[in-house]
């Protein structure tokens, strides 16, 4: 039997859903990618239940997977991964060297602890291990390395000179500084792939301290020197060239700038923490109005225009919306049933998966149904479609 065909009426909506190929005109604004990515990275500071961590991750590992093109900044993302294990590992290494302050009953192992002087009471290293530590270290570094892989996702995903280009007026003067350092990390990474691919065809190896010495140096100094010959292009055409300002406007900018970036960082914090969100929130919107005064009046003193700017369309809103409503899912969560949002660890209770925080995340992954197929996926689906039409 053959499927009814859909009804006409049905067709545009359809094709309106049917995530387009991205060329230059259509592709997401960066701040869209950041947005999301952000929204992700507040939803796992809320929590420590590892299985809706691994959850966060899977959801950011999907999305990367999904549309991630191969631009060099695109590979930065397993580094960030591997980054993010390194975290875990060095946590559970300074729980197990360093002691804890979690009380345990379960004794893992002992080992010898080293005595030290009166004025490092509350300090100890070495001594007893208890399973009840290992677990709020494993929790604790499992947070902290999915914050590190939300953040790689973003940086996989955005290109970071169309971030730079979206960069308000005010902001011009440190372009130079910010394109050297995002392009960097990205850079040494796709450094680090060449020579290691180089080294394996003439049969060296790759591994080990000494390949990892070998490596090291050109590829910090390749990373640096294309960093710095992007920053000096930009220069080259005016980018942070600036007009003059009366010295009022110019102090009222700086006032309303760092004033306001101030409180978005304390808001920021008052919203991560665990009992700020009473003044986190007011503060955070009162900073953000201030900085977005600030930068309105330091756009003033720009003289370059922006060819082709980022256009934010429904696509771009519904990626960045995603990730706020993960963000505010967790936050609700997280007063909800703080039980499940954050286990405990004396006793040591098994961590339940929390059902609706969970289908929250889910949510998360909307980019990879909306946003435009990268190019390298439209030009892997050129065969199939030139085979369809031939048969």
């Amino acid at each position: 039997m053959t499927a009814a065909p859909a009804p006409a009426s049905a067709r545009p909506l359809r094709r309106a859903l049917r995530a387009p190929a991205a060329d230059r005109g259509n592709a997401l604004p960066a701040g869209a990618w950041w947005l999301w990515a952000l929204g992700l990275a507040t939803a796992a500071s809320r929590t420590t239940n590892p299985l809706v961590l691994g959850l966060l991750v899977g959801v950011a590992g999907y999305v990367v997977a999904a549309r991630r093109t191969d631009a060099p900044w695109a590979r930065s993302y397993g580094a960030f991964v591997k980054l993010g294990l390194f975290v875990v590992a060095l946590r559970l290494v300074f729980s197990v060297f360093l002691g804890s302050s979690i009380p345990g009953s379960h004794t893992v192992f002992v080992l010898p602890e080293l005595p030290l002087p009166d004025w490092a009471q509350g300090v100890r290293i070495g001594g007893r291990v208890t399973a009840e530590q290992l677990v709020f270290s494993l929790y604790d570094g499992m947070k902290l390395a999915t914050l590190l892989i939300c953040v790689g996702a973003a940086n996989a995903l955005a290109n970071p000179a169309r971030l730079l280009k979206s960069l308000p007026g005010a902001l011009y003067e440190a372009g130079v500084a910010v394109v050297v350092a995002m392009t960097f990390a990205p850079n040494m990474v796709a450094d680090v792939v060449r020579l290691r691919t180089a080294r394996r065809l003439r049969g060296r190896p790759t591994g080990g301290v000494r390949a990892v010495a070998q490596i090291g140096l050109p590829v910090l100094e390749g990373a640096l020197e294309r960093s710095v010959a992007v920053a000096a292009s930009m220069d080259a055409r005016g980018y942070g060239r600036t007009a003059r300002v009366p010295a009022a406007v110019r102090h009222t900018t700086n006032v309303l700038t760092l004033g306001g970036l101030l409180g978005v960082c304390a808001g920021t914090y008052g919203l991560l923490a665990a009992q700020g969100a009473v003044y986190g929130l007011p503060l955070l919107l009162a900073g953000l109005v201030a900085a977005m005064a600030g930068l309105r009046l330091g756009g003033r003193r720009s003289v370059r225009t922006r060819y082709r700017p980022d256009r934010w369309g429904v696509r771009a809103w519904l990626v960045a919306g995603s990730g706020a409503a993960v963000a505010a899912a967790m936050i609700r969560a997280g007063a909800v049933d703080p039980a499940a949002m954050r286990p405990g660890v004396v006793p040591l209770t098994a961590p339940v998966l929390p059902l609706w925080p969970a289908a929250a995340v889910l949510i998360g992954l909307l980019p990879a149904l909306v946003a435009p197929l990268p190019p390298s996926d439209r030009a892997a689906d050129r065969p199939v479609r030139r085979g369809k039409e031939q048969a």
